[in-house]
């Protein structure tokens, strides 16, 4: 079993601090997404989203997409659950991480993606090629000021953000404030709550491995 990585990038982490909180060890298999690994032949026949991470199990399935690893390591490693303990918080980590991502995550990729200048043909990931569109990144630096708000007030009557346990839903939304930054933003000062939060689970072992 190997994990195809690439640290540097939100998703890869999303997945590294997972598996740390788990106390995982696995096999990774170094793919560098600037120097577009991703796009070989020979990886697009592993995986045709051409995304980072993968994971190739030892009969040679593979299975991309931050939901289905992590999903697969749930299953197979229930001790130090992260997606809750009854169907109830299963329910609510998969509402809230799914809100994280498509709120806060993809806010994000909207303006990195539509502005940076390495992008210019890849607004979106994936094997197809887009054109990067100035009102996306309008509008994801829109979202992402919403996110913010959102979550904090989430935030204000809760200890994780999915309750009162540390879950998936944490990890993506912890990724989410760091990933803010590449587009020169940081929480507002009127979010205490989330800024609270942040400066309490950034500070866990399995993040601070994972920078």
């Amino acid at each position: 079993m190997k994990l195809y990585d690439f640290p540097k990038a939100p998703n890869p982490r999303r997945v590294n601090i997972f598996l740390a909180e788990k106390g995982i060890e696995i096999e990774r298999v170094p793919t560098d997404l600037f120097k577009g690994e991703h796009m070989s032949p020979e990886y697009m026949a592993k995986n045709p989203a051409c995304d980072i991470p993968m994971l190739e199990l030892d009969n040679g399935t593979c299975i991309s997409q931050i939901r289905g690893i992590t999903r697969y390591f749930e299953a197979s490693n229930p001790s130090t659950p992260m997606m809750g303990t009854t169907p109830e918080e299963n329910a609510l980590v998969e509402m809230w991480e799914h809100l994280a991502f498509m709120n806060g995550l993809l806010a994000v990729a909207e303006v990195f993606r539509n502005t940076a200048e390495g992008f210019a043909d890849r607004a979106v990931v994936g094997p197809h090629n887009y054109k990067q569109l100035p009102e996306l990144a309008e509008r994801g630096a829109q979202r992402l000021q919403n996110f913010y708000t959102d979550f904090n007030q989430r935030l204000a009557d809760n200890e994780y953000v999915a309750g009162d346990f540390y879950s998936l839903a944490d990890i993506t939304t912890l990724v989410v404030c760091d990933f803010a930054k590449w587009i020169k933003e940081d929480i507002p000062a009127s979010c205490t709550h989330l800024q609270a939060w942040y400066e309490k689970v950034s500070q866990r072992p399995a993040v601070l491995a994972n920078p």
